[in-house]
């Protein structure tokens, strides 16, 4: 999960790529499905579970490194407010659709992943982001079958496969564009990446090759310009919202 940002009094986290990830992945799966009222605490429960984790994982990451006691401390209230809130949200849910609980078990080995690297205070591995990115884009078959029922499977692996590859590429391209902006290697496997997300994403549906595509090209053109974080942000979701618009008009 992303490190706090510079206020460390702040209880919503500011990393903006993360918001896309979450949103995007669940608004496709419930949108390609049949909204229901369930989807409005399943997204609550979601977001407040996401919030939940990263201060539980702050506060394990700065109980390890940080020499002020105060410092992980901030993190508690934020973990226990948000923890109350997604099992507030979160509980009803179970008992109505049991099935939640299984899906909730698969994410629990990536959220493992990223506890361990938030607690070696290494949250900017490569590793631990691509980890991130699975359960987020798994998030549109939980939604998918929520309003959609048995057809889940066959009409959402596309989809989900589509938001794994973009989202996926985002955390080697971000990288050539600020931590590692100058590494020729990282560069060069970015741009291979985005090349092969290009051609699978056209095997899953012909028409994807055009926003895939472009966003090979922003992966090879873009590096290198000096843009600011706030400009690479923009792009990002520029390119998330085309992603959910291809999914829905394609799928």
């Amino acid at each position: 999960m992303p490190r706090a940002g510079k206020r460390k009094d702040k209880w919503l986290p500011d990393q903006h790529g993360a918001w896309a990830m979450l949103a995007v992945p669940y608004l496709a799966g419930t949108l390609l499905g049949s909204p229901r009222w369930a989807h409005l605490p399943l997204f609550a429960a979601w977001l407040l579970g996401y919030i939940a984790v990263f201060h539980g994982q702050q506060w394990l990451r700065l109980r390890r490194i940080s020499r002020n006691p105060r410092a992980p401390r901030r993190h508690v209230r934020p973990a226990l407010v948000f923890g109350g809130a997604f099992a507030a949200c979160a509980l009803p849910l179970a008992v109505a659709y049991p099935w939640l609980l299984v899906a909730a078990l698969c994410a629990v080995p990536f959220v493992a992943v990223n506890t361990l690297y938030a607690r070696r205070n290494r949250e900017r591995a490569l590793l631990n982001g691509l980890a991130a990115v699975v359960p987020a884009c798994g998030m549109l078959l939980v939604a998918l079958r929520l309003g959609d029922g048995a057809a889940w499977w066959a009409d959402g692996w596309r989809p989900a496969l589509a938001c794994l590859l973009y989202f996926g590429g985002t955390v080697p391209y971000v990288k050539t564009m600020i931590r590692e902006r100058n590494s020729r290697a990282y560069y060069r496997a970015s741009v291979a990446y985005h090349v092969l997300a290009a051609g699978i994403a056209a095997l899953l549906n012909p028409w994807l090759a055009l926003p895939f595509t472009a966003y090979a090209a922003r992966a090879a053109a873009l590096p290198g310009h000096g843009l600011k974080a706030a400009v690479v942000g923009a792009v990002e979701v520029i390119g998330s919202v085309a992603l959910l618009g291809a999914l829905l008009c394609l799928f």
